[in-house]
């Protein structure tokens, strides 16, 4: 698809308008300009506007490659929903354009009468690859790669796969750059470098080209497949089951996704986006649902924070002052939380810290922390005496801000590599635990510190 999109203030206003009046038209070739003329995101915005009815006629009327194009680009949910909105049989066109791997990924976020309505419509064949790659995990080798590989017998000579490489040049994937050699039961036994093989006479056999493989298994989860990237230093790398039998290819770029994926996750996890993929689109009890679950914990956990306050009612009210900085403490620090969470959760999806380096992660967030708090303690103790003339006020919140950012930023680094070793996702845990922790701290320190320096408050 041309990614090409029009300059903002030429774009359609109501694209979504002029897409349904293209598809009512059945006007194939116009639709699917206008499409890449607006591109895939804003295809997908004007699509959901769209009434079902409306929307199922526009993925129809479509060719299957092009909606296959659309589809690619849209989220696996989302791409999901609008192929149960149109027959079986039409998803299947359009499933059978997309990569081996997309296509999985969008099968398993199908309803599972949606999915057996398609497998049905499908070849066997391509029914029984797409279950089976839909069945591994999507952080894995296995839900990673992709099958079109190309793989031939050790006896095959350099004429024989450069003519097969003619016959099939649009099938290559573009990041090939190995063809494989297996068995006549498809076990893995090595691998010939493209570029090796056209230097070479167009009698020689794969046998005397053929490299040992590094392969990954199926099963290989995402982190370890980090670390071999890094340490092989390639591009892509066989896929094997535990028979070494080839199954797919894994390509560097699909790691690279898959990581940013997984940190687009967990920063939406940290800021209480409970539904990552909602769009006002879904069914609104799903939606509610979904956002409920969020807001429900929050209750017990602001109930939590509050009873501290009730702790210090008597100094509360004797220096009411200490109210207007309450809030400021708590939020302040949490920033500074927030951040290391941030950062923790960015290291753990890149493969650059282990949940058992827990030490080392807190040693490098107190040195900022005590940077940090420091300036922020400073800053907000002399507004605090500007605005009241008490340097004991700005001492107590200004001690209470510095005191509680190295809270913070020792809950924000370590707690999710603690929840991580212990396998809780650290991504939903981490917001709450520190938000609770800190504002608890931060009421405490303002009031309890407060509390010890009553008298000169009061003066």
């Amino acid at each position: 698809m041309n990614e090409t999109q029009a300059p903002e203030q030429e774009r359609d206003p109501q694209p979504w308008i002029r897409l349904a009046e293209l598809a009512a038209a059945g006007d194939v070739a116009a639709l699917e300009g206008f499409v890449d003329t607006i591109g895939p995101s804003e295809a997908f915005r004007a699509l959901s506007r769209l009434e079902p009815q409306q929307r199922e006629q526009v993925l129809t009327t479509l060719s299957p490659a092009e909606a296959a194009d659309l589809i690619e680009e849209i989220p696996d949910e989302h791409a999901a929903d609008l192929l149960e909105q149109i027959p079986a049989a039409d998803a299947v066109s359009i499933l059978s354009e997309m990569e081996s791997s997309e296509r999985a990924d969008v099968v398993a976020d199908l309803e599972e009468a949606n999915a057996e309505a398609i497998f049905a419509e499908m070849a066997p064949e391509q029914a029984e690859e797409v279950r089976r790659l839909a069945a591994y995990p999507s952080e894995s080798a296995g839900g990673l790669m992709r099958t079109e590989h190309l793989a031939f017998g050790e006896n095959v000579t350099v004429g024989e796969v450069t003519a097969a490489l003619e016959a099939a040049a649009e099938s290559v994937p573009a990041e090939e750059v190995n063809l494989y050699v297996v068995t006549p039961r498809a076990r893995l036994i090595g691998a010939v470098d493209l570029r090796r093989l056209v230097l070479s006479r167009r009698s020689v056999t794969l046998a005397d080209l053929l490299a040992p493989p590094a392969f990954v298994l199926a099963g290989t989860p995402l982190d370890e497949l980090i670390t071999f990237f890094d340490r092989h230093e390639c591009l892509s790398a066989p896929v094997v089951d535990e028979r070494q039998r080839l199954l797919g290819v894994l390509y560097r770029s699909a790691i690279d996704e898959a990581l940013a994926e997984r940190s687009e996750r967990e920063r939406q996890k940290t800021q209480g986006i409970v539904g990552g993929d909602e769009i006002r689109t879904l069914p609104t009890t799903v939606r509610a649902r979904r956002r409920l679950s969020w807001l429900s914990l929050n209750i017990v956990l602001n109930i939590i924070s509050a009873s501290v306050i009730a702790l210090f009612e008597d100094t509360l009210s004797a220096v009411i002052a200490l109210a207007v900085f309450l809030p400021i403490v708590s939020d302040m620090s949490g920033c500074s939380g927030n951040q290391a969470v941030a950062v923790s959760l960015r290291e753990l999806s890149l493969g650059l810290v282990r949940p058992y380096e827990v030490l080392r992660v807190w040693l490098q967030e107190i040195s900022v922390g005590l940077m940090n708090g420091a300036v922020l303690g400073v800053l907000l103790g002399l507004a605090a005496w500007a605005w009241k003339g008490n340097p004991y006020l700005g001492l107590v919140v200004g001690v209470a801000l510095a005191a509680n950012t190295l809270v913070a930023v020792s809950i924000g680094g370590t707690v999710p590599l603690l929840l991580k070793r212990f396998g809780i996702d650290p991504a939903v845990a981490s917001g709450p635990i520190l938000t609770t922790v800190t504002d608890m701290f931060g009421f405490f320190l303002v009031l309890g510190i407060a509390t010890l320096m009553l008298t000169q408050l009061s003066m």
